[in-house]
């Protein structure tokens, strides 16, 4: 069961200033802010100015034009009218080949010409079809080598000269893609096919509230599960962090209408939990309270909210993605020197509303709960549980079976959640070419194991 993950922009947008775009040079894809028009993008050695991307619409192949600038690799793009322009190196070069191999000594003497030539090559030819056609030229073994010894060497020749790159808009699965080719850790080990399952299985649509915790995956599972609700929808999310400022890269790499970014609540766990238990202290004595409170929402996190508060009061603490901050202090009535210490009151104000609305969510309860977290999920999920309704999903992901199943054996024991299971994926890439289709050489061994299974009614 894989959700085809979607994005809500049009493709007939257009490249602007102040977009994330994602780049994309054969099958190396890169993220990149197009902050201002002299924007450059550094991809290996090479240096490209994105000023002349401005204005064209997403999914456009660019060739790369070198500047005349000794010492460096600096190029300028033009927008191809079709990508039916860039030239099939095969058909060009491919005339004759051999029926085996057997004959070819890798001496290193087969190419003729010398480094310096080639790097002399490099800045005389006008495009990188050149540059590879005198390379076949004064191969001594290209004509020799089979049809297909003959495509992978121009394939790594082509890799190294391409001269063509197309700009896209971000999605989901490019993000992901990004992400873990990059570093795993950095999205938890949530390989993307994990992630459809994360989605698939949570039940995320465009209507009901929404629960997530995440220990730092640049703001990916958020996005995929805002994407999931949708525009113009009623459904809400709180995500749960761990620290003063969540993770939020893919999040504004998305760029999802302010409306839909609104619905997305952001808020510390143990600052928002600290909110909710004081505020029900009103209703009831502090020690009924106390004794419904869950053992992780008794921990003492004054350490942590003592330092997020500092970090809202001096300004460190603050969200960059809150850019009405400031705005919030200009209409002021007053122009005397208190206008400095409303500032700061409100600025100091902001996360104690968001707790305030993740709060009053958390009363109405959630329709399901994901957590992926670096910790021990157990605690965690036994804080969070109080807060979903009956007969509503949930789900843990971790790169640990051995830890699931601790939490898989736990609720078993407390008869709180149904119909548990422990599963992985298992995916293999496929290398489809005519005459030789097999299984990718290097791939990821594990995309992970989710806990999944459902509430029951108290």
């Amino acid at each position: 069961m894989v959700l085809r993950l979607v994005t809500l922009s049009k493709m007939g947008d257009k490249i602007k200033v102040g977009d994330y775009l994602i780049v994309q040079r054969q099958k190396y894809t890169k993220l990149q802010k197009f902050n201002n028009l002299n924007t450059t993008l550094n991809l290996g050695k090479d240096q490209i100015e994105l000023r002349l991307a401005e204005n064209n619409p997403y999914c456009t192949t660019f060739h790369l034009v070198p500047k005349q600038e000794r010492g460096k690799r600096v190029y300028t793009l033009d927008a191809l009218s079709t990508p039916s322009e860039i030239r099939n190196l095969k058909e060009l070069l491919i005339k004759e080949s051999g029926n085996d191999n057997r004959n070819i000594v890798d001496d290193r003497q087969s190419q003729g010409l010398s480094t310096e030539e080639i790097l002399k090559l490099r800045d005389e030819c006008e495009s990188s079809s050149e540059v590879i056609g005198k390379l076949v030229e004064n191969s001594k073994s290209f004509a020799t080598k089979t049809e297909y010894s003959q495509e992978k060497y121009l394939k790594r020749k082509e890799k190294k000269y391409f001269e063509y790159i197309t700009i896209r808009r971000p999605t989901v699965r490019l993000l992901a893609d990004i992400y873990w080719r990059l570093d795993p850790e950095k999205v938890l080990g949530v390989r993307f096919d994990t992630l459809s399952q994360l989605i698939s299985y949570s039940g995320v649509c465009s209507v009901g509230n929404y629960l997530l915790y995440e220990s730092g995956t640049n703001g990916l599972l958020p996005a995929a599960m805002l994407n999931s609700m949708g525009a113009e929808t009623g459904a809400k999310l709180v995500h749960l962090h761990p620290g003063n400022v969540a993770q939020k890269q893919a999040l504004f790499a998305m760029e999802f209408p302010a409306e839909q970014q609104a619905r997305c609540l952001s808020v510390n766990i143990y600052s928002v939990l600290r909110h909710f238990y004081q505020d029900k202290v009103t209703d009831k004595g502090a020690e009924d309270v106390l004794k419904e409170a869950p053992e992780t929402a008794q921990v003492n996190e004054e350490p942590a909210i003592a330092a997020q508060e500092d970090a809202a009061v001096n300004g460190s603490g603050k969200r960059k993605h809150d850019a009405t901050d400031e705005g919030l202090t200009v209409g002021s009535e007053s122009g005397e020197p208190e206008a400095k210490q409303t500032k700061l009151d409100k600025q100091k104000q902001t996360w104690e509303l968001e707790n305030e609305a993740a709060a009053g969510i958390m009363r109405e309860k959630f329709d399901s709960l994901v957590i992926v977290a670096k910790e021990h999920p157990y605690s965690i999920l036994k804080a969070l549980l109080p807060f979903v309704k009956s007969s509503r999903p949930v789900v843990i992901f971790s790169t640990s079976r051995e830890i699931l199943t601790e939490c898989y054996v736990d609720l078993k024991t407390e008869a709180s959640v149904t119909y548990l299971r422990v599963i992985s994926n298992w995916m293999r890439q496929y290398q489809i070419l005519p005459n030789r289709t097999h299984p990718d050489v290097t791939m990821s061994g594990s995309g992970g194991y989710l806990l999944t299974g459902y509430t029951i009614g108290n």
